[in-house]
């Protein structure tokens, strides 16, 4: 038979209703669930070209309809940020024009993966600088933000000197193996020693039941001459 529920009841469960369902969502996907993952530094090389990446995580997928991102660029942090690279609801990532990189800048991420990586090529001094990746994902209400510090070298850096490491890898892989035979001739030593003790001992206590079983012989001897003599 069905429950019949007043007003007031039927109000209060339809509240407790979407209380749970509040509930559910925000442990599902809570306020903060936005997230850009950037890498913190890049080394460019002058004249080469270089992919700075930016992706994001969301627990709601990507509306073309909603979804806003910006590229842009500062000399320094106390800067003017200028905007280099946008999204238009086309989903299509779209370089300004004019802007500081001219044609030398292309999206070559993918929105359906979230990635939002851009490519700089032929990279020229004057492109060191702070670089940040702005995404708006509604109906995420955070917006993320990753921050690139981007550096650009003249030439690269020369290779790390290996003997050193090595040399100081040998002696003290040296020493190590001396300690281990070290400690193998000692416990060799002492293992020996106690193997002599114990032939010492065991020798000592053969000839003592030897000399008891001598002795009690000649007793006994001497027993059986008494009543004769006597």
């Amino acid at each position: 038979m069905p429950v019949l529920l007043h007003s007031g009841e039927t109000q209060w469960a339809s509240a407790l209703k979407l209380s749970c369902v509040a509930m559910v969502m925000f442990l599902a996907c809570p306020v903060t669930s936005m997230d850009v993952l950037v890498p913190t530094l890049i080394n460019a090389l002058n004249g080469s070209d270089v992919r700075i990446t930016c992706t994001f995580t969301s627990c709601y997928k990507l509306d073309p309809s909603k979804f806003a991102m910006n590229w842009t660029y500062q000399e320094t942090s106390n800067s003017t940020e200028e905007m280099f690279m946008t999204y238009k609801n086309t989903y299509k990532m779209i370089p300004l024009k004019p802007s500081r990189f001219g044609e030398r800048v292309m999206f070559t991420g993918n929105l359906d993966k979230n990635d939002l990586s851009i490519t700089i090529s032929d990279v020229q001094l004057t492109d060191e600088g702070i670089y940040n990746c702005y995404v708006r994902n509604p109906p995420d209400r955070i917006q993320g933000h990753g921050t690139i510090q981007f550096a650009v070298l003249t030439e690269l850096p020369p290779p790390r000197d290996s003997t050193i490491a090595v040399a100081i890898g040998a002696s003290v892989g040296g020493i190590l193996a001396l300690l281990i035979l070290s400690m193998v001739v000692v416990k060799c030593i002492r293992r020996h020693k106690n193997q002599e003790l114990i032939s010492d001992e065991q020798k000592m206590e053969e000839e003592g039941k030897v000399d008891g079983e001598g002795g009690t012989e000649e007793a006994t001897k001497n027993l059986s001459l008494l009543p004769e003599d006597i």
